[in-house]
């Protein structure tokens, strides 16, 4: 028996090619991790310079005293094919729907301190990662080994880490890497489709580390955030904001650094996993963004996005949007960190609005106070804050869970009988979503059978139907489920008698049934369909075998066909 199983074979199968990719190109690794490394430099008479990116200019000096680091996202060009040498539709074949390929991001190190051999009196520089990997942790854990060298040693310091990075093995979903760089040894897990929700990276990895030698930095997560830290300030209100980002709402976050508006943006959207949060958003937004009229105009209503600012300005602009978080330095309350209150968006007026939470959303779902208590009482008991995290990720798992599996044991039964899939018939239709028919569902098989939570579930899901999250989300499962009808058809035709089929048909209809084949082993190959091992090569067999039944005329047409 194979020692690995198919998951697993395919997992050593994209390593290889990735591999094999890379050997002959230059910087095809280093491409596979970044777009490039941006050192942005404030000029005296020119302002934030900077020569190989220049959009990230404005974004990347914040203008905060010492050591800050935070990210941003910016769009990608329609049709645009990132410098990743043909490896990322391998990557997003196997990543999980909230780490695909689709926006670049910006992590940032800036540096403000006091010089007096400067002309303005202080050395103010940033040193950028620019990724298209939503890695926010793996990153900005990057940086803090390299940005404080680079600024001390400058270029050629630059110049090996980048040498480094080219070595890197190329991030394939499912693997353990051990990601050397100035001294360090970062070991870390790519997350792959394959994991269990809320699973542990660590025992994750320590399934499939294999040969790695033990690293002295490991990173138990790549991309997740400390959510107790950036909720801190808002935790009774946390289930309502959970509710704006599953129905998709323009919200805005007006934070008192970037630090705290990127966390808090990511930490947001992150709130709906493993749904993936389908509208825009954007970590640190300025004036300077080139979104920035289109999202702020007041001709039109608010765009589904979530924006995290830190200019005062942006109060007055914003006064039109229906959700304004607006977040101070956090205060303690004894032990306890101070909780913002609910406010009347009619009270957000001035540029010294106080901290609060501006809307009037009114919530479908009661509290979970329990959920409170026990985050109160770690708070009062000195409880890590891993482990709060912990505790706030799996409550917000479940209640994610909670509302996604009435959807999917609905979509499920759209599917057709495997039964009604023939070899000589087009794959039946998968029956249409129907709003009413899913409503019917939720007295017997709703999000009641997993959760104790009361409240306006049908409501909820609603308004969530209106909303771009479930556009997303029944897109991308109606595409899944129709690759698997695809992948039993051939399954089906592949364990039928295609020669005895042929012996009393027509040229024309034997000539039709192969051109017809070959079309759907061509599409079964360029979508990477997940057929059953040695489907595809069984079934070009017979189609060689049938093709050279006929006429030779006619078998010179179909082989160059």
């Amino acid at each position: 028996m194979d020692p690995l199983d198919s998951s697993e074979s395919r997992l050593v199968e994209s390593a290889n090619a990735a591999e094999n990719a890379e050997s002959s190109l230059p910087w095809a690794r280093f491409s596979s991790w970044l777009e490039c490394v941006c050192v942005v430099t404030f000029d005296l008479e020119l302002g934030q310079a900077i020569e190989v990116f220049h959009m990230t200019c404005e974004m990347c000096f914040p203008g905060c005293l010492g050591d800050t680091q935070f990210s941003f996202r910016l769009r990608q060009s329609v049709g645009r094919r990132g410098s990743w040498f043909g490896e990322e539709d391998a990557y997003s074949r196997d990543a999980p729907v909230t780490l695909q390929l689709a926006h670049f991001y910006g992590y940032v190190y800036f540096r403000q301190v006091k010089d007096a051999s400067v002309k303005r009196g202080y050395f103010q520089k940033s040193l950028v990662l620019v990724s298209r990997l939503p890695y926010v942790h793996l990153f900005q854990s990057l940086l803090q080994i390299i940005a404080p060298e680079y600024f001390e040693k400058l270029e050629p310091c630059l110049e090996a880490v980048c040498n480094e990075i080219d070595q890197w093995q190329s991030p394939v979903p499912g693997l353990t890497l051990n990601l050397p760089v100035m001294g360090v040894v970062m070991q870390v897990r790519i997350p792959s489709k394959n994991d269990k929700p809320g699973g542990s990276p660590e025992k994750q990895a320590q399934k499939e580390v294999g040969n790695l030698l033990p690293a002295p930095m490991m990173l138990p997560t790549i991309h997740e955030l400390d959510l107790f830290k950036c909720f801190q300030s808002f935790l009774i209100h946390l289930q309502m904001l959970w509710e704006l980002m599953l129905l998709g709402e323009p919200v805005v976050v007006m934070a008192p650094s970037p630090t705290v508006s990127s966390e808090t943006v990511l930490a947001l959207v992150s709130s709906i996993a493993p749904l993936r949060y389908c509208c825009d958003y954007r970590p640190y937004f300025t004036i300077h963004d080139t979104e920035f009229k289109e999202y702020t105009t007041r001709t039109q209503a608010p765009p589904n996005v979530i924006l995290g600012v830190t200019n005062p300005f942006f109060i007055k602009t914003f006064q039109s949007w229906p959700h304004i978080i607006r977040l101070g330095e956090l205060k303690m309350s004894g032990d306890l960190p101070k909780q913002v209150k609910v406010k009347k968006l009619a009270k957000l007026k001035t540029l010294d609005t106080k901290p609060g939470i501006y809307t009037a959303h009114k919530m479908f779902l009661q509290k979970d106070k329990s959920l409170i208590k026990r985050l109160l009482k770690g708070i009062q008991r000195k409880r890590p804050s891993e482990v709060q995290s912990a505790i706030l990720r799996r409550h917000l798992l479940e209640l994610t869970q909670s509302f996604i599996i009435p959807l999917e044991r609905y979509l499920a039964s759209l599917m057709p009988l495997q039964r009604s899939v023939t070899p000589w018939k087009t794959p039946p239709q998968i029956r249409p979503f129907s709003q009413e028919e899913f409503m019917g569902t939720l007295e017997h098989a709703g999000p009641q059978l997993t959760s104790v939570l009361k409240g306006d579930w049908v409501g909820l899901y609603r308004k969530f139907f209106r909303s771009p999250n479930f556009d997303g989300w029944y897109r991308l499962r109606h595409r899944e489920m129709t690759q698997k009808l695809e992948c039993l058809h051939l399954e089906v035709v592949c364990d039928a008698d295609l020669l005895g089929w042929t012996k009393d048909k027509s040229e024309v209809e034997i000539v039709d049934l192969v051109l017809k084949l070959r079309e759907k082993l061509m599409k079964a190959g360029k979508q990477q369909l997940p057929v059953k091992e040695g489907v595809l090569e069984k079934l070009e067999g017979y189609l060689q075998t049938v093709i050279s039944s006929l006429p030779e005329d006619l078998q010179t047409v179909l082989h160059r066909y």
